[in-house]
């Protein structure tokens, strides 16, 4: 508690030097799209309060470890309201105030890192940080298409089997459209992600011979955030294990929120997705910095594929969540041609978010949420679907060579034991497993 005063305390140097960049930024012409960042002034209003108390950042000390004193209590919440009050609330006003009258008036008319001051270099560089590949925005995109083409064929599949009377975009609309699909209240739509997550818990013995000791919980996104926030996200554990991870679930804008893709988000997130993954590498017999590396090709490479898990364990076992299950598949492959779109070939916002509505049956809230993602974060959005490919790849490549004696709890669990790693250095370590196995 008293690091986290600390920590309050150091708000106006800390927002000093974010604004001196944030100016920089606006006089280079380095600036968001404006029509990404429409009501983006919102999220920083909410936290200008008359009382430090009613501040999102006094909600650790509402409920004080009963350990504590009274005495110890009242201090800690005296030197916390004093904090907000002098160091946090009026910084943040300060930055709302250079937001709508500086930065706001600046922003960039047509979307895309094209437009920006070597654009197109910044935009190579991101493409090799998020996929640690040398790909090129143009490979990217036609491999994009090409699994574009794929994934579609498998929904047309998956409608057929529903017995739905109509084609590819018929069978969206209805998906958008029906009540039967979308939960009447936040309790019943976290119900739902629970059951789910529940129900893997008791696959995973099926799929890995080591599980992480650190457990995970579900919330809700926190609604001071929830509607400019993607549909759910994972927060990881202490790396000590003192604290346990938490899948957060969004339940504003329930119309926007359908229950047939549960399954394939809560694998996602939670296990044997992220979670999983992330708890497992705070275990792993490797150096501290390794344990929390960030390659996001890696850990959201293995959260796609391990949606694709759940057909190996009883999961999407009707043509809705199958299709559900497709849909977030395509959304990721949606991103290859989006995001170098966007970026490298002059795409406007509408023919992103036209192009995603085609193909997917992600809500028109979700695409546009979406969209201004990859507008306003070159080159991120890759990662997933690079990372999946690779990761299947070398899952073939296992399996063809070891034949009946491919097992894949021992590739899972070789596949996860070094962390994060490259996708260089991944395909590097699994070609000496399977020297191994062989």
């Amino acid at each position: 508690y008293q690091n986290y005063i600390k920590r309050l305390q150091a708000v106006p140097e800390f927002m000093a030097h974010e604004l001196e960049v944030a100016r920089e930024a606006v006089s280079l012409g380095l600036v968001q799209s404006c029509d990404s960042m429409a009501g983006y002034e919102n999220s920083i209003t909410t936290h200008v309060v008359n009382n430090p108390e009613e501040s999102k950042f006094y909600e650790p000390f509402l409920k004080l470890p009963n350990k504590f004193s009274e005495e110890r209590k009242t201090a800690l919440q005296t030197q916390a309201k004093a904090a907000i009050k002098e160091s946090v609330i009026p910084q943040i006003a300060l930055f709302g105030e250079f937001y709508t009258k500086e930065y706001q008036p600046n922003c960039a008319k047509i979307p895309g890192a094209s437009n920006w001051p070597k654009g197109d270099d910044l935009y190579q560089f991101l493409i090799g940080k998020y996929t640690t590949t040398e790909l090129t925005a143009d490979q990217i995109h036609n491999i994009g298409l090409s699994e574009v083409k794929r994934i579609r064929d498998e929904m047309i599949a998956a409608i057929k089997q529903a017995e739905f009377d109509g084609g590819l975009q018929e069978f969206i609309q209805y998906l958008r459209t029906d009540k039967q699909f979308y939960a009447k209240t936040p309790e019943e739509l976290v119900a739902h992600v629970s059951t789910i997550a529940k129900k893997m818990d008791g696959e995973l013995p099926k799929l890995f011979g080591k599980l992480p000791r650190n457990p995970y919980g579900i919330k809700e996104v926190p609604a001071d955030i929830a509607e400019k926030t993607t549909t759910a996200y994972y927060s990881p554990g202490a790396a000590d294990g003192s604290r346990a991870g938490f899948y957060y679930i969004n339940t504003s804008l329930l119309e926007a929120r359908p229950l047939y893709t549960l399954e394939a988000l809560t694998l996602h997130e939670a296990v044997p997705g992220h979670h999983l993954q992330i708890a497992l590498a705070y275990e792993n017999d490797v150096p501290n910095f390794r344990r929390d590396i960030n390659n996001t090709v890696f850990i959201e490479g293995w959260g796609l594929y391990a949606e694709r898990l759940g057909l190996e364990v009883g999961f999407y076992n009707n043509p809705y969540t199958n299709f559900g299950r497709l849909s977030y598949e395509m959304w990721r492959a949606l991103r290859l041609v989006v995001d170098t779109g966007i970026h490298a070939k002059g795409w406007t916002r509408q023919q992103a978010i036209d192009f995603m509505a085609e193909n997917s049956a992600l809500s028109l809230h979700n695409i546009t949420a979406e969209v201004d993602r990859y507008i306003t974060w070159p080159g991120q959005a890759l990662a997933y679907k690079m990372g999946e490919l690779k990761i299947r790849e070398l899952r073939e490549k296992a399996e063809q060579k070891l034949g009946d004696q491919f097992d894949v709890r021992a590739f899972h669990d070789a596949l996860l034991e070094n962390g994060a790693v490259p996708l260089s250095i991944l395909e590097e370590l699994m070609d000496k497993w399977l020297a191994k196995q062989s």
